[in-house]
């Protein structure tokens, strides 16, 4: 039987809606504003140079080699401990249990779209109480919506690599990119355009603190869709003879610039509107539409144009991260895809209900401990220590655990006089940045 393959163009749109997600339009922008603007943004740009473009590489290339699911790559590729290092490949889970919250959050943008047509709050206060009854009362309109992205994410895994992945991607990947490009057109016409770019690219190290670096770090490894599995497995349907470093450039470049315009676009019709970037989680779903209602009728398009934009975002991203686990019990069991991809989905919609309850009133207090919900706890978990520590794993096995001669050989070509500098970051510099963002995560430093 044929394997599928992703096309050169297919994988690096598949890679880009893997990284392009909630983590580029809705959490970048707030934290941007939370820490000063310019200085952050040069900070989070250093870091996704520094490490996570190395990190990308040495994920895509794991993934390029072991042409496996996530568990099998690691267990073929260590020299010696294959039994020890297959649990490496257990990172595949990060993506899954961040689906749990993901979905929920998605499932309240499919609910934004279909009120953002007729009903835009017009001050904040309105838009936060809005945003509240949802959450803490409104169990249905959350469950109906949840289901509604685990059906549509189901069904494009069961799919597969070509028929479903790839060509999701190709429909979604440039609609993303056009709306937001019409949208940031039309933001550069308006007189608080400056303002935005000075916010963004004007730094002001007063803002910056050694918490603002670690969150940089992070972010940067959040939103390039590192540390879960997810570019590995995508690599593993590389086409043969393909530019890692290419690829990584394209996946890291379309990223980055789509934060970027994202921020832009969304400070200008802040500071349009009477308010300002220092927002935060609630920029998106409560200081937006209600900037969008000054706008009038056109607000009502832009608001509808933003959100089914952002749902584009986290629906691509979605699909990358249950497919690790898809394609680990198609390559461990040999489970039809069918099979695997019902199985995961149901888990994260499951689960996804306690995440659900977890923030209504009457529930929320059997679903929370140590002062925080399961929703908050599964997302605290996977960001403070799933993911960072996935990506350190990488660092280690790459530049420590594999054989250099066989990592030099395919590399040195695509790196050229680059490949030392990015050895040395992947063996000393991206390591000890991991270990720093798990510990200050954790509260220890």
């Amino acid at each position: 039987m044929k394997i599928a393959r992703f096309s050169r163009v297919g994988f690096i749109l598949a890679a880009a809606g893997s990284a392009v997600g909630l983590g580029n339009i809705w959490k970048f922008p707030y934290i941007a504003g939370e820490y000063g603007g310019g200085a952050f943004v040069l900070v989070y740009l250093l870091t996704v140079l520094l490490i996570g473009f190395s990190i990308m590489i040495a994920e895509m290339l794991i993934g390029y080699l072991g042409r496996k699911d996530t568990v099998t790559s690691f267990e073929e590729l260590a020299p010696s401990h294959k039994e020890k290092w297959k649990f490496a490949g257990f990172q595949g889970l990060a993506g899954l249990f961040i689906m749990i919250f993901y979905s929920v959050v998605i499932g309240w943008i499919f609910n934004y779209i279909v009120t953002s047509i007729t009903s835009l709050p017009a001050t904040v206060k309105e838009a936060e109480t809005t945003f509240s009854a949802m959450l803490h009362t409104d169990a249905l309109t959350q469950i109906f919506y949840h289901t509604t992205a685990f059906i549509w994410i189901t069904y494009v895994l069961t799919k597969g690599i070509k028929g479903g992945i790839e060509k999701m991607n190709f429909f979604l990947m440039p609609a993303l990119m056009l709306i937001l490009g019409g949208m940031f057109l039309y933001a550069t016409t308006l007189d608080t355009f400056s303002q935005a770019v000075t916010f963004m690219f004007a730094p002001d190290w007063s803002k910056i603190n050694s918490n603002a670096f670690v969150v940089a770090v992070g972010h940067a490894f959040f939103t390039l869709s590192l540390g879960m599995g997810a570019i590995m497995t995508y690599s593993a349907s590389m086409e043969k003879d393909s530019s890692l470093v290419k690829n990584a450039f394209w996946v890291v470049f379309l990223d980055t610039t789509i934060a970027i315009v994202a921020g832009l676009m969304l400070f200008t019709f802040l500071y349009e509107y009477g308010s300002g970037p220092a927002q935060g989680p609630g920029l998106v779903f409560i200081s937006l539409p209600a900037a969008f209602y000054e706008l009038g009728t056109l607000g009502n398009l832009f608001a509808v144009m933003f959100f089914v934009a952002l749902a584009f975002a986290g629906l691509t991203s979605s699909v990358s991260l249950v497919e690790p686990m898809v394609q680990y019990f198609i390559d461990r069991f040999g489970w039809s895809r069918l099979k695997a991809s019902i199985a995961m989905g149901t888990f994260f919609w499951f689960f996804g209900l306690f995440a659900i309850f977890s923030n209504i009133d009457g529930y929320k207090e059997f679903l929370t401990w140590g002062g925080k919900s399961f929703f908050d706890w599964v997302d605290y978990v996977t960001a403070a220590i799933m993911l960072p520590l996935g990506g350190l794993v990488m660092a280690v096995f790459v530049g420590f655990v594999m054989e250099k001669e066989r990592v030099e050989t395919l590399m040195r070509p695509q790196l050229k006089w680059a490949f030392d500098a990015w050895y040395f970051s992947l063996r000393y510099i991206t390591p000890v940045a991991m270990f720093i963002v798990i510990l200050s995560l954790l509260g220890i430093l």
